[in-house]
């Protein structure tokens, strides 16, 4: 057949990558306390986004992700930028923007890591602050000397903050966190919550009547007595904490224990490197004092006769 006479036939084939798609962006958002203020900040960093990504033609909004009140050192405690994240390896995500580093995060190494990990999947992160966008391979020297002030800057908040708690010790007016089992804190102070104050007292009866911190929890157990929020059974450590708790007399003993002043600020229980203080009638007791003191000359006579009876054998505590 002559090849001159043979019709040319022409097959169209259609692009595969869709020039006009636009690019999938998300933001992210944080402030570290639930001031109201803060708050407002919050508000308006969530409102702002919205409005940068929708006005970008050439972008589609994936979704605002924010977590409120909650510190920038670590990742794990934030639950929307790990679902960020989480989406991002979904491929779900092209573009990450945020404020700063610092409402990123605050610890260098987790940083780095982040930021390596969503390049390695083709997501891009743009600090609008610095001005550091991680789609441009020359911005990870820059992104670690940021991330360096942003940890620095960590650092010195948590050390301005603990020097105004140490201040509100030595003056007794520093309120704590922390709320014992049998209370709770409304308006700054510790109020009695009288189902489980009723427990403290039953607690501190059936030990001062001989009874010892394993009965005391199986018993406890075995009625299903309920225990303070995310805690499943009772616990002899839980019983013998309830009876060394100076709070339960309207007491407080203040830092009882202190944290690291480098990252990851690590928690030690005080045993005299720092000044405590013992600030009386703080509120309300549920125990007397008379109880709460012969609770305590009972738990070292416990411990001195367990020591006493107690042997070394070739293996222990290996």
């Amino acid at each position: 057949m002559n090849s001159e006479n043979t019709q040319r036939e022409i097959i169209k084939i259609a692009a595969s990558i869709d020039k006009t798609s636009k690019l999938r962006v998300a933001a992210y958002a944080r402030v570290s306390s639930d001031s109201a203020d803060q708050l407002n900040s919050f508000a308006t960093q969530v409102n702002y986004y919205q409005k940068l990504i929708e006005n970008n033609i050439n972008w589609q909004t994936v979704e605002v992700y924010a977590d409120e009140g909650i510190s920038g050192v670590s990742f794990n405690k934030r639950s929307d930028f790990q679902r960020m994240i989480e989406d991002c390896k979904k491929g779900k995500i092209d573009r990450i923007i945020t404020k700063s580093i610092s409402r990123f995060a605050r610890n260098t190494m987790d940083t780095l890591q982040v930021i390596r990990e969503l390049k390695t999947i083709g997501v891009t992160v743009y600090f609008e602050k610095e001005s550091i966008d991680t789609g441009i391979l020359t911005s990870e020297n820059l992104l670690t000397l940021y991330s360096l002030f942003a940890q620095e800057e960590s650092m010195t908040i948590s050390q301005n903050c603990k020097k105004g708690a140490r201040m509100r010790m030595a003056k007794g007016t520093y309120i704590s966190s922390s709320v014992p089992y049998g209370y709770r804190l409304i308006d700054k102070k510790l109020v009695i919550q009288e189902d489980e104050a009723k427990i403290v007292q039953r607690i501190f009866s059936e030990y001062l009547s001989g009874k010892g911190t394993i009965v005391i929890a199986q018993d406890l157990n075995r009625e299903n007595i309920g225990l303070s929020k995310g805690k499943s059974c009772w616990r002899a450590g839980a019983i013998s904490r309830i009876l060394k708790n100076e709070r339960y007399i309207g007491d407080m003993l203040l830092q009882k224990k202190y944290s690291e002043d480098v990252l990851p600020y690590r928690a030690y229980r005080n045993k005299g490197e720092l000044p405590q203080y013992y600030v009386k009638n703080t509120h309300e007791p549920i125990i007397e004092k008379i109880q709460f003191e012969t609770a305590g000359i009972l738990i070292r006579e416990r411990a001195k006769s367990i020591n006493t009876n107690y042997k070394e054998y070739p293996l222990n505590k290996k």
